[in-house]
């Protein structure tokens, strides 16, 4: 199988698998034609299909003096509507070998562009341990906070030093991954809707308290980052986003409890939301036994 995509597409629209050599012409007709209304250009790419992968990503670094560092990686397997939901770090499929070729390859890469600020390299990653390459984010990603919290680095604040001209405070041998983060998406959509996103009134907004989650600080528990406040008004005209739940742990499983336990805390009235769903998909076996694509 192929896939058939919007060569100046995003967010997953423009796309189509294609299964069989008697689709192909029709394929490429349809998505040329979504392509040209959805963003102004009917240029499209083939590339190969995989049919079980994980969406892992590298966290990388450079600054205005040649230095390059990567911080490990993301798991972003778990999405709806073609977006990320809920992200992770470490991932659990990822092992030390694995992580050691993804971020090679990813300092390669962006070396070859003598890349500054920080940005994401994102790949698939099959069963097998083979990865593609999908695209580079040249920006902070909304799941930046998780390898900040299994790295005890602040980004934001390396992006303004790097930005002044200033080396990275830290080489590639001086960093380490500290237990295990997960970051969950809370939206205003409705999942049994096929996650429309919803608009509405933030009649009741009561979220878990944000204990301390402070980088480089002992002790980090819940974290939460949000711009709404009670009574505020989810509108049409941006992302259906309300905030996000960043949990830290020792290991996974401690993280999953401790993320569970801070979502039973979060309670949204007024406009549907995704509060009850991300409790289902976190408490199923497949999420807890990382059994993920």
């Amino acid at each position: 199988p192929v896939i058939i995509k919007a060569a100046s597409g995003g967010g997953g629209r423009g796309m189509r698998v294609v299964e069989s050599r008697d689709q192909l012409l029709n394929a490429i007709t349809l998505t040329r034609s979504e392509a040209k209304n959805a963003f102004g250009d009917a240029t499209v790419y083939m590339e190969k299909f995989l049919q079980r992968p994980r969406h892992v990503e590298i966290q990388v670094f450079g600054d205005q003096n040649g230095n390059l560092i990567h911080l490990g990686e993301r798991d972003c397997s778990i999405q709806r509507r073609r977006q990320k939901l809920i992200e992770e770090a470490p991932s659990p499929f990822v092992d030390e070998a694995l992580r050691t070729r993804l971020g090679e390859t990813t300092l390669k890469g962006a070396r070859s562009i003598g890349y500054q600020n920080v940005g994401t390299m994102e790949y698939l990653v099959t069963d097998q341990g083979d990865f593609y390459f999908m695209e580079m984010n040249t920006r902070l990603q909304v799941e930046h906070p998780v390898s900040e919290a299994i790295t005890g680095v602040d980004l934001v604040e390396w992006q303004l030093l790097v930005a002044a001209g200033q080396k990275l405070p830290k080489t590639q041998n001086e960093l380490s991954i500290n237990g295990h983060a997960i970051e969950a998406r809370i939206c205003a959509e409705n999942p049994d809707n096929n996650f429309l996103p919803a608009t509405g009134t933030l009649f009741t907004y009561q979220k878990p308290e944000h204990r301390t989650f402070t980088i480089n600080k002992n002790g980090n528990d819940v974290r939460i980052d949000d711009g709404v406040r009670e009574g505020d008004v989810i509108s049409p005209f941006y992302d259906s986003m309300i905030a996000k739940l960043i949990v830290h742990a020792p290991t996974r499983a401690q993280a999953l409890a401790k993320l569970d336990q801070a979502l039973a805390l979060t309670r949204i009235v007024g406009l549907p939301n995704n509060v009850a769903f991300l409790r289902y998909v976190i408490n199923t076996d497949s999420f807890s036994q990382a059994n993920l694509d």
